[in-house]
């Protein structure tokens, strides 16, 4: 009985590394890099997009895993578009109704949401094996380390293109963010064309990406020079009476 328990058994520390750093959508994957790229030239667009994703990967994760047992192999991927295309839905309305003008910014990637392979991907590989609440951080856990990855982008890109970073946040939050503007380069910044477009985001997400894997690199030796020496016998030693050194 046991063993049994062990086995189906949730990992859940193990979800949230892999979600956020060791399987992560954007680094890792490399899923979902048009949005990724296009809409990342600001904070403010890159946020709007990661939370929209963060929601219909958490939400569509729960759905499949609530399904999982009821729908045939033969009708699971159309069902799970089914699920993905009525969520993004959703969040399309809300959009419209409450951040109108951010959605018009977006455009056509909001719907686009619906084709990202992270969304689809989980669902299959993680949600439609799992209980309901792992499905659920799982689903989160992807999408928060996505929406990371694109606000990090935002951020660098809109620093080197216009020297300022928080800018028009109040098509996100309201009125209360009009002020969050933040000029960090100064008013004589000449600003950086190149980050606002297309090679630009192309570049940054490759640094992060090299960034990442120097990371990890450095991780791994650490580990290895420290299990080295953990190897090591500390102490003199004792000499038996055979001749043979213990």
């Amino acid at each position: 009985m046991s063993e049994e328990i062990v086995k189906t058994s949730v990992d859940y520390q193990d979800i949230v590394k892999k979600g956020l750093w060791s399987n992560n959508p954007a680094l890792v994957q490399v899923l979902g890099l048009c949005p990724l790229l296009a809409v990342s030239g600001t904070v403010v667009n890159a946020l709007g997009l990661g939370l929209a994703t963060l929601l219909v990967l958490t939400a569509s994760n729960m759905a499949v895993s609530l399904i999982r047992n009821h729908i045939s192999d033969t009708i699971r991927l159309p069902a799970f578009v089914m699920i993905i295309a009525s969520l993004v839905s959703c969040i399309e309305l809300l959009m419209k109704a409450y951040t109108y003008e951010l959605y018009q910014i977006l455009g056509i990637f909001i719907p686009l949401i619906v084709t990202n392979c992270a969304v689809l991907g989980r669902a299959e590989a993680f949600a439609s094996k799992n209980k309901i609440l792992p499905a659920a951080v799982d689903g989160f856990m992807m999408g928060l380390g996505f929406t990371l990855v694109l606000v990090c982008i935002g951020a660098i890109r809109e620093v080197l293109g216009t020297g300022m970073i928080f800018s028009n946040m109040q098509l996100l939050f309201g009125d209360m963010a009009s002020n969050w503007t933040l000029n960090i380069l100064g008013n004589n910044y000449p600003g950086m064309i190149l980050a606002l477009l297309p090679p630009g985001a192309f570049i940054v997400a490759g640094f992060l990406m090299a960034g990442k894997n120097v990371i990890d690199n450095r991780i791994k030796e650490k580990t290895a020079a420290n299990a080295n020496k953990k190897d090591i016998v500390k102490g003199g030693k004792r000499v038996r009476t055979t001749g043979q050194i213990a």
